[in-house]
């Protein structure tokens, strides 16, 4: 992995994980759904114009159904069925669920796309999700009684809740692949522009019918602001550039990155601690992630690094 790759990686990990902090904010305000189109029409609103800019709109003419398809598998759909699931389990298990879309990643593109898996990466990707699950672990045991995974009821609206956070992982792994595999060449800001404007226009019906009775205030607004130029409109943009240079199971790395970066600002801004089980989940997610991107081990002079 180039120098710029790992700098976009680690930038994209520090800009997701400060979305915690602002949806901390504004969900309470929006409900997830609403929140969702909000982040994702004001993603558009801030990429079209830059897009104009760079002479790189009629993009979105000739590829639309495959940026179609993009939006709906990598931001629309798996907010809408995310959404659902944490009405229901608690946030540590959909924690896991969504750490576990390197994994589908790299097996829809070991079975589609014919991307090689070889021990060391295979390593890496258990080890991150091992660590992520560890961390969510961790934090459920520590969450107030009736919230962990201790109070979670095996049940229809369960049963249904999982069955979300399994779709919403597949359409991940699946949008990354899909991306490499249908938009070749398509400029990174040009793939981002257009996912958001089409998840925009598929979560705008639901946001109306979920739209909160009580409307949210400037400070949920400026949250959800936050949401959609950093967490979406710039976070987009250093997504598919990496899925472009490394791959889409090297770009879905980022996500055993992101709970690692989210501890990190809420030591910062929220007092919040970390406890010596929650630094070891860092460190196996750090190893699992060089594993992953090849950072480590290195290949003896003369050969190839684990491949991408």
């Amino acid at each position: 992995m180039k120098p710029r790759d790992l700098t976009d990686l680690l930038l994209l990990a520090t800009i997701w994980g400060a979305s915690f902090l602002f949806m901390r904010m504004a969900v309470p305000a929006f409900g997830p759904v609403a929140l969702a189109f909000v982040r994702v029409a004001g993603a558009a609103l801030f990429l079209l114009p830059l897009l104009l800019l760079r002479g790189e709109a009629p993009v979105l003419r000739q590829r639309w159904r495959a940026l179609l398809v993009l939006g709906l598998t990598n931001s629309a759909l798996p907010f809408l069925l995310f959404g659902y699931a944490v009405y229901t389990l608690p946030a540590a298990l959909a924690a896991i669920f969504n750490a576990a879309t390197p994994l589908c990643t790299a097996l829809i593109a070991w079975a589609w796309l014919g991307d090689p898996l070889n021990r060391w990466r295979s390593l890496g990707l258990a080890l991150g999700f091992a660590g992520v699950a560890g961390l969510a672990l961790v934090k459920s045991l520590h969450a107030p009684a009736g919230t962990g995974l201790s109070a979670l009821q095996v049940d229809g609206p369960t049963l249904l809740a999982i069955g979300a956070c399994l779709g919403g992982t597949l359409m991940y792994g699946y949008a990354g692949n899909h991306a490499k595999r249908h938009l070749p060449g398509v400029p990174a800001m040009a793939m981002a522009a257009g996912t958001q404007l089409a998840a925009a226009l598929a979560l705008a019906l639901p946001a109306a019918l979920l739209w909160p009775a009580v409307q949210p205030g400037l400070r949920d607004w400026l949250a959800a602001a936050g949401l959609a130029v950093l967490a979406s409109g710039l976070a987009y943009i250093l997504y598919f550039r990496l899925i472009t240079r490394v791959g889409p199971t090297g770009a879905a790395s980022v996500t055993f990155l992101v709970p690692v970066s989210a501890a990190v600002w809420g030591g910062l801004f929220l007092g919040e601690v970390p406890t010596l089980p929650m630094l070891l989940g860092g460190a196996v997610i750090l190893a699992g992630t060089a594993l992953v991107l090849g950072l480590w081990p290195r290949a003896p002079s003369g050969q190839p690094a684990a491949s991408t």
